[in-house]
């Protein structure tokens, strides 16, 4: 295994047939591809995805892509993408708000 400096990992469990899918570390342009991947996978198969901001450290506007365009993938179908949002006070939470996607993304407060 590589070592990562970023910290990221990605891990998956299935809840009640909702995947869901906790990040850590920060995603970036190095880490965006394997999330996208990973959502892609499970969306593909018609699964509703949670997706856990809480571990996240750092999020550039690539991370940001990732998650409005499986949001936007999901839109308008029975399928649902669903982020529990980062804790009070994270970067995460800052960049949510300053992107303006809040009021967009279907944020809830736990898995």
């Amino acid at each position: 295994m590589a070592f990562d400096p970023t910290g990221f990992s990605i891990s998956i469990s299935d809840r009640d047939g909702c995947a869901v899918v906790v990040i850590r570390g920060e995603l970036d342009l190095a880490t965006a591809p394997d999330l996208e991947a990973a959502l892609e996978e499970r969306l593909d198969t018609g699964q509703d995805v949670v997706v856990d901001l809480r571990e996240l450290a750092f999020m550039d506007s690539t991370g940001l892509r990732a998650l409005v365009a499986a949001h936007a993938r999901v839109e308008g179908t029975e399928q649902r993408l669903l982020l529990v949002r980062p804790r009070p006070g994270a970067a995460i939470e800052r960049i949510l708000a300053i992107a303006g996607v809040e009021s967009v993304l279907d944020l809830i407060d736990d898995v």
